[in-house]
């Protein structure tokens, strides 16, 4: 019997070999509406993966496409770099009135770049220069971004290593948990902090997922977080916290940090900001640091203005009330239900689950099952990704706007791959 091999494609012949999400997913799509992909040939896929959170609101969401509609036909300036437009003050107006004023949160905004990378380079570099200080703390299994500075914060052997130089000036501590709880929260980090032997520069600033998402959906607790803001001001040390994935909703207030209770010096937001999948993210930061000179930190696409339109659509249409946050309580409390009877049902494999709001993931004792069951879901209809260093985890990312039928379905489809897989 002879077999024929498969004809290679543009994407094999073309594209480079750092593609990576097409290898998991091994279909060519073709359009997207809600919570569903389609792929060429008409087969339906649900989307618990959401543009790893660029996706909130839905694929192509009805209000948000119309906005962005109306703009391009009016001939809307597309390119502006910083310069001033009625696309970018809409969407400062409606982000201030929307969002930080009635949570009392004094921040500037800076365009920085389209990318969570931009924005977390530009907290770092804003960090540094108004205290004078070279080392920044980050925490185990963090993922900030793929640019130099941001890889030099993330924890992930194998991105860092993709840098092909040194990665300096960062210290990692451990993130809640990471020990056990065997040690008290934060004791090995102020011993080295009060330690002039300890090797550990002042730091300018420490930077934080509130929930990480790429490094295994490890979720702080309110009280950790609350900690380490006080550590923060009384060493000295600006907080960062990067909310570029769990931002804008995935964990129920537009802000992860808001349970907690804290005002963080600066903060990260991008992914789901556009509100449509369209490049754009903020670096947020007190007033009493906005000591930039003009230009001192630029980018060509830091003003995207379609992005801004469908922005201030999102903020208008999910944020003017507390609905969507209900919601996301009340789904994300259907995904936990789901999710413990699942893992009881497998008890003997060491199944165990954790999350926030609608970000969720689950881990085995065999660490390869997570990619299995992910590829069992894909051939059912589903797409969910791993997470974690070793990809261990699989990761729940439904849009917020998920319908309950559409998320039980989700979950079924997860039972089923978990059944087939063990």
């Amino acid at each position: 019997m002879t077999t024929t091999a498969p004809v290679p494609t543009v994407f094999d012949t073309v594209e480079s070999e750092v593609r990576s999400y097409c290898r998991a997913w091994p279909v060519v799509f073709d359009r997207a509406e809600g919570s569903r992909l389609y792929d060429e040939n008409g087969r339906s896929y649900l989307d618990f993966f959401a543009g790893a959170g660029s996706l909130n609101y839905g694929h192509n969401n009805p209000v948000l496409k119309q906005a962005l509609l109306d703009y391009i036909a009016r001939d809307g300036i597309t390119h502006a770099l910083d310069m001033s437009t009625t696309a970018k003050r809409a969407f400062l107006e409606t982000f201030h009135s929307t969002v930080l004023a009635p949570r009392a949160l004094p921040y500037k905004v800076m365009f920085p770049g389209p990318t969570g990378t931009n924005a977390v380079e530009a907290a770092l570099k804003l960090a540094r220069k108004a205290k004078g200080r070279e080392a920044v703390v980050s925490f185990t299994n963090a993922f900030h971004g793929m640019s130099l500075g941001s890889l030099a914060v993330t924890g992930n052997a194998f991105k860092r290593a993709g840098a092909g130089i040194p990665l300096v000036h960062s210290t990692p501590m451990p993130f809640d948990n990471y020990l056990g709880g065997r040690i008290p929260d934060f004791l090995w980090f102020e011993r080295l902090l009060e330690d002039s032997g300890s090797g550990l520069n002042d730091p300018a600033a420490v930077i934080v997922e509130t929930v990480q998402g790429e490094g295994g959906v490890n979720v702080a607790r309110a009280e950790w977080l609350r900690a380490l803001a006080d550590l923060c001001r009384r060493r000295d040390m600006l907080l960062i916290v990067d909310d570029v994935q769990m931002g804008c909703g995935r964990t129920g207030d537009f802000f992860s940090f808001e349970e907690a209770g804290i005002t963080p010096d600066i903060v990260t937001v991008s992914k789901s900001i556009s509100g449509y999948g369209l490049p754009m993210s903020l670096c947020l930061f007190k007033p009493e640091l906005d000591i930039w000179e003009p230009g001192e930190h630029n980018g060509t696409f830091r003003g995207n203005n379609p992005a801004f339109v469908t922005a201030t659509a999102a903020l208008q249409t999910y944020w003017r009330d507390g609905v969507l946050r209900e919601r996301t309580r009340v789904q994300g409390n259907r995904i936990e239900r789901a999710l413990v009877d699942l893992c009881a049902d497998h008890e003997r494999d060491g199944a165990s689950y954790r999350g926030r709001g609608m970000v969720w993931g689950i881990e085995f004792t065999r660490k390869e099952r997570a990619a299995e069951v992910c590829h069992r879901a894909f051939e059912h209809g589903l797409l969910v990704e791993t997470s974690g260093p070793e990809s261990e985890v699989v990761k729940l990312l439904p849009p917020l706007t998920v319908s309950a039928d559409e998320l039980d379905e989700g979950l079924d489809i997860l039972a089923r791959s978990v059944r087939e897989t063990g």
